[in-house]
Parts: structure tokens; C-alpha cells; sequence
């Protein structure tokens, strides 16, 4: 068993939640019992992932996206499906914690140093976003790759199917990442010579705007772009406080 307090503070210390203005709440979101003997993760709270959680018999869910301010308004208003999932995880004694735009941009766990990780970029450089600060990051192929056969690559290795917009180099050769919904941050990517920018989600209004900049874009889907950090922090956990830790994959193609 491990006390619910030293996880949170755990996660809060090493994600630098500090240094983050959110419109998440990371941390603690919702408390539940103290003593903590299993974990489980996921990407998007859900009644689904909350019956998983209590199916493990998890006394902590912590995930990526969980209450958002503007989910829930302002004064915060507990109803619908929000106040369906808050009061199955109350009832089962669960504690829940969520980690935004911290677990995005780590340098060591993120969502976008482990998609460069996994593309093999090179030379990687911080990519500050105009809206998030510096959570994404730009790179080099290895090998430089016509746009046809770097969407497949990424397909491949994200466990995705990418929308494509082709409007820049035929072959990529600098890469811009920042995950989920980042679509408009195409320009800071361009800015700093990137001939691709991926990210997880598109505005229709970004179609036109990228064909007239001339930069390839690929959405490779909110959720598959950033279900690698909340993974990475499980396994750390597992490993900090020696207790099990579960990641439960609810596909979402979108």
C-alpha cells in the first residue's frame, strides 16, 4: 500500500504542474480512499474507463484528460454524464487525477518527446506554442522521406490512419510535433523550418490556410497521438512505488 498523498505529490512534483496555466485541473481531482494498491491509466476519462477501474479493483485512475474547467462552467456545475462519472467514482472510493498540458511537454515522459521517439527525429528542438507554451518540438529525419511514405510511417507507428493535407515539400526532411488539439500551431512550426507538422486534430478553417502556406500537414488523431505519456507515467509509477499499475487502451479514432 502506498498513501494516496505521496503519489499525487509525486506526479505533481516531477510533471511541474507549477508551471502550467491549464484549463485542466492536473493534480487531485477528485478524493478518494488513502491507501493505494493498483492504478490504472487512461487517455480520456470515460464511464467505460471508470467500470475498468473498478473491475481492477483500483483505488487511483489517473489520466490525460480528465475535468476540464470548460467542461464543467464557471461557477462548476456537476450534472449529466459529468455528474454520472463523478459519483461512480466517489461511490467506489476511487481517486482520480488528470494531467493536461504537464504530461504534453515533459521532456522525459511527454506526449511529444516519446512521438519523437518513436518517428526517430533527430536534432530535436523545442516548438513553443503561441496558446500552450513550449510543450512540442521540431526534428530532422534521419532519412529524408517523400510525404507518401513518411504518412505511412507514421501510420505505423502510431497505430493510427492519418488525415493529409500535402501542400509542402514533396520529400520531409523537418518534422513539428505538438499531439492532440494543436492544429492552428502549424504556422510556429513553419516559422522554424519544418516542411511537416503533425499533430491530432484539424479545424476546417486550417485546410485552406496550410495549402496557401505551403506546409504538409497530418492529423494523426487526437488519441493516438497522446496516449504514449499517460503509458510512460504508469510504468514510472510502477516502478517509484513498486505497486501495479494498468494502462486500459479505449481506442478512440478521432
Amino acid at each position: 500500500m502506498v498513501k494516496r498523498n505521496e503519489i499525487v505529490a509525486f506526479c505533481n512534483n516531477y510533471l511541474e504542474v507549477e508551471k502550467f496555466k491549464d484549463y485542466c485541473y492536473n493534480g487531485l481531482q477528485i478524493e478518494g480512499i488513502e491507501d493505494i494498491s493498483k492504478i490504472v491509466t487512461g487517455v480520456s476519462l470515460s464511464k467505460r474507463l471508470i467500470d475498468e477501474a473498478i473491475l481492477e479493483n483500483a483505488e487511483m485512475l489517473i489520466v490525460h484528460h480528465g475535468l476540464f474547467k470548460n467542461q464543467l462552467g464557471d461557477p462548476p456545475r456537476i450534472v449529466g454524464i459529468f455528474k454520472e462519472r463523478i459519483k461512480l467514482i466517489i461511490e467506489n472510493g476511487i481517486n482520480l487525477c488528470g494531467y493536461h498540458l504537464p504530461l504534453d511537454a515533459h521532456n522525459e515522459i511527454g506526449n511529444n518527446i516519446e512521438l519523437c521517439r518513436r518517428l526517430e527525429l533527430l536534432d530535436i528542438e523545442r516548438l513553443a506554442s503561441p496558446y500552450y507554451g513550449d510543450i512540442g518540438y521540431v526534428g530532422l529525419l534521419k532519412i529524408p522521406s517523400p510525404i507518401e511514405d513518411f504518412v505511412l510511417y507514421v501510420d505505423k507507428k502510431l497505430g493510427t490512419k492519418s488525415f493529409v493535407i500535402a501542400a509542402g515539400e514533396t520529400t520531409v526532411r523537418k518534422v513539428g510535433v505538438i499531439s492532440g488539439g494543436s492544429s492552428s500551431d502549424y504556422g510556429e512550426a513553419f516559422r522554424m523550418g519544418a516542411d511537416t507538422f503533425i499533430t491530432g486534430d484539424i479545424k476546417e478553417n486550417i485546410v485552406r490556410e496550410v495549402e496557401e502556406l505551403g506546409i504538409n500537414f497530418i492529423n494523426a488523431g487526437h488519441y493516438n497521438t497522446e496516449k504514449f505519456g499517460i503509458r510512460k507515467l504508469g510504468a514510472l509509477l510502477k516502478e517509484e512505488f513498486d505497486i501495479p499499475t494498468k494502462f486500459i487502451d479505449i481506442p478512440n479514432e478521432i
